[in-house]
């Protein structure tokens, strides 16, 4: 067991050490590639960020004068402070990743102010959430209103704590910074006697709120100090609404926003890891393979506009654009990362060599900037953040994942040495005085090298992958083969006294392959090895789309025009058997052109690229797939899908999508007596007292609300109103044949004639009944 779990074990029954390690960020360095280039990329991002406008929320909450002002956008409207905690990670992580000086000069600075702030406030809190005293004040007292992403009105106030928590953990776990783990006590102290007095059903009640990974911060507390007390605030921290039907091997998980279940399953394992617990375990194991079997697509990603949607239907994942979002996948490499430790399946390097290459490398901008959705609808596109603008929680998991790309690629246990990933970088083992170079131009090359540089005796597990076909793996050892003892999805060993100089070369043979939509619908991505192929696509010649987002609340999302889909390329052939077609194309590494094949694009002379490399454009990753003899039905039905749906988008103005977080969120959400809820996958809302949402109208031209109700609901009494005045008095009515409805609503002529640029709708309930529920709101021109 560790050493430093020592005194925390002795107050547990039943502490059990994990079985692997993976090896410190500091002893493993990145060489040449595509991640020393995107860790490069990051650090330049992360020195253009003004240290003293993230602190500014931390500084004024605590009474301080601050140095700037601080940032917009996420950063002035409600979640103050969040980048902050994330930026406190990435400088961590980067001056473990890089021994950077100046990175740790920053962290240091970092530190002492937000030392400063907590000193300040004089009771071991520390955050920039705004008007925060208060509201934990009421929390401290029992006073205590919670919904999916609200506490007492501030937007997820503890998941924004939680990057305040994990910043200061990693500021003392990966950079040694003494007042950091002080800091890091003394604030879990503070919610330690916040909590006190919270009943059970309050404490839960609470947890409906987004959190974050706050389990696991005092599971890590725990350790840190060996204390009892903080495992057991981890576990009143652990949601059981989640936890139970996992640990029971249930997937209830559809219409959950999806990343704020991620961190709740880390924290399981974590808890698991230091107590033995088996239901925590088994909840960790099932959600892993749920989510990567069941509801991820080939990059690696999940969820649509960040929910879990019925894993029977993936139409949404075509149909929208708001696709996997990158702060999921980042959570999930952290979760396979534990998941490992405990046991070394190759399906876990597997889904993280995955995930890495086609999500979380993709996703970084080669200028600088991150990804919040990465869309899966053909013809559409990504925005990327600018540094000075965009706040979202993507730019903040955004600089902390290209900060670790060492992380996983090689992990040990006992006398045995994990090769996990094949990317360019030295080992430092430490404890055993060996080194190692892995030299490969991995994925453009199906090789790899490993030569030992200072030598040991040891065994060198490398894993082989499942894209590998069965006996293609070849292994050798100083120029001669070692027949692997695994096959694809294990690890082949190669045991022996290494000397200085041995190496031992890796031959991956990659084919190119289809992969069909999970939930087995027509649509198909390409493949090659691990590596997924999508083609530039554009369609309106020389249209310019802004690729850069600007600092609005929304701005995240690519609004541009969205291409219908009857336009997309397809891939045309009598059969899927085609795959013999993809020709690599000479001079471009992993670019591939398939004669014949193509209809639309660029024809056969479409080339299919690695997703990672592709940037800045229109693309299609998932295909449809068309016979001759049926193209031009396919195409037909393809328009009579998307034709209302298309109609009414260039109808709306503005739409809310009641009972999601960030769509309300990004529409400031209010309200009293508030719920949320999921009936038949559609989200909705609705109130005891009132709720309201802010719209906007940049051009006056708002003529309609269109609203949709459920007939479920009738009988229900509700005023709404438009900047304060009244548009409709409501009895939702319950004598029609559909269970969701829409109804129209005309602005009153004092909106219309006024031409605001911002609405407020407001949904009043009348005395003894319900405003709402709503299911959809759109402010139509």
């Amino acid at each position: 067991m560790k050493p430093r779990l020592a005194a925390l074990a002795m107050l547990l029954t039943s502490a059990w050490a994990q079985a692997a390690e993976l090896f410190p960020l500091a002893d493993v360095r990145l060489t040449p590639g595509p991640f020393l280039d995107a860790q490069t990329t990051d650090l330049n991002y992360m020195m253009a960020m003004e240290p003293d406008r993230l602190l500014a929320p931390f500084l004024r909450e605590a009474g301080l004068a601050t140095r700037q002002p601080g940032y917009g956008n996420w950063e002035s409207t409600g979640l103050d402070g969040h980048m902050g905690g994330h930026y406190l990670s990435a400088l961590a992580l980067m001056h473990a990743a890089t021994g950077d000086a100046e990175v740790l000069r920053r962290l240091n600075y970092f530190v002492a102010e937000l030392k400063r702030a907590q000193e300040a406030n004089g009771d071991g809190y520390l955050g920039g959430i705004p008007g925060g005293r208060q509201a934990w004040r009421d929390i401290a007292a029992g006073k205590l209103e919670a919904d999916n992403f609200s506490v007492n009105g501030k937007w997820v106030p503890w998941y924004n704590l939680h990057k305040v928590y994990a910043g200061l953990r990693d500021a003392h776990r990966y950079a040694g910074n003494r007042d950091a783990r002080a800091m890091l006590v003394a604030l879990s102290d503070w919610a330690l006697r916040l909590s006190a007095h919270l009943s059970e059903e309050q404490m839960q009640q609470m947890l409906r709120a987004e959190h974050g990974g706050m389990n696991e911060i005092f599971a890590d507390v725990a350790e840190i100090t060996g204390e009892r007390k903080y495992l057991d605030l981890a576990l009143r921290f652990s949601h059981q609404a989640v936890l139970q039907p996992l640990a029971q091997g249930q997937d209830k998980l559809t219409g959950l926003h999806a990343n704020t279940q991620i961190p709740k399953v880390i924290g399981f394992k974590r808890i698991a890891d230091m107590t033995g617990r088996q239901d925590l375990g088994k909840a960790a194991e099932f959600f892993w393979q749920t989510v990567v079997d069941r509801r991820s697509v080939a990059i690696g990603g999940n969820s649509v506009k960040e929910h879990f949607h019925d894993t029977q239907d993936f139409g949404a994942m075509i149909g929208e654009v708001e696709g996997p979002e990158t702060c999921n996948t980042y959570n999930m490499l952290k979760l396979t990362g534990m998941l490992f430790q405990t046991e070394q399946k190759g399906g876990y390097g597997d889904y993280y060599e995955r995930a890495l290459y086609n999500h979380i490398l993709s996703s970084q901008r080669p200028g600088g900037g991150f990804v919040y959705f990465t869309p899966m609808r053909p013809n559409h596109y990504r925005v990327y953040s600018q540094v000075d603008k965009g706040m979202w929680c993507c730019v903040g998991s955004g600089i902390e994942s290209h900060a670790k790309y060492g992380e996983f690629i090689y992990a040990y246990e006992g006398d045995a040495l994990f090769v996990n990933l094949f990317i360019p970088s030295t080992l430092h083992w430490r404890e055993k005085g060996v080194r190692i170079t892995q030299s490969t131009r991995f994925p453009d090359e199906s090789s790899t090298r490993l030569t030992v540089d200072a030598p040991g005796e040891f065994t060198m597990k490398i894993r082989y992958p499942a894209w590998v076909a069965a006996g293609k793996m070849v292994v050798k050892v100083n120029g001669r083969a070692v027949k692997p003892d695994a096959a694809p999805g294990g690890y082949v060993s190669v045991a022996r006294a290494w000397k200085k100089g041995d190496r031992v070369d890796v031959q991956l043979p990659m084919t190119t392959r289809l992969e069909q939509m999970p939930d087995k619908s027509n649509y198909y991505a390409v493949l090659h090895g691990p590596i997924v192929l999508a083609a530039k696509t554009r369609l309106f010649g020389d249209e310019q789309l802004n690729f850069l987002a600007d600092e609005s609340r929304m701005g995240h999302i690519a609004g541009g025009p969205v291409c219908p889909l009857e336009a997309a390329p397809m891939l045309v052939s009598d059969s899927l058997a085609f795959l013999r077609r993809f020709k690599p194309v000479k001079g471009k590494p992993l670019t591939f052109t398939a004669r014949g094949l193509v209809h639309g694009a660029a024809g056969s002379a479409t080339e299919f690229i690695p997703f990672f490399r592709l940037h800045e454009s229109r693309y299609t990753m998932y295909w449809q797939h068309a016979t001759p003899a049926n193209f031009e039905r396919m195409r037909a039905e393809n328009t009579a899908r998307e034709a209302d749906r298309l109609a009414l988008d260039a109808r709306t103005i503005d739409q809310v999508a009641p009972g999601e977080q960030q769509p309300e969120s990004d529409h400031f959400f209010k309200g009293e007596g508030t719920e949320a809820g999921v009936n038949g996958g559609r989200h909705w809302r609705h109130a005891s007292k009132w709720f309201s949402y802010e719209l906007k109208d940049p051009k006056g031209e708002a003529k309609l609300l269109r609203l949709t109700f459920a007939k479920a609901d009738a009988g229900r009494r509700f005023d709404i109103e438009v900047n304060g005045v009244l548009v409709a008095e409501v009895a939702l009515a319950g004598d029609g044949n559909a269970e969701f409805y829409t109804v129209d609503y005309p602005m009153p002529d004092s909106i219309v004639q006024a031409k605001p640029q911002a609405l407020s709708v407001r949904f009043v309930a009348k005395p003894g009944s319900t405003a709402g529920g709503l299911y959809g709101l759109r402010l139509l021109r």
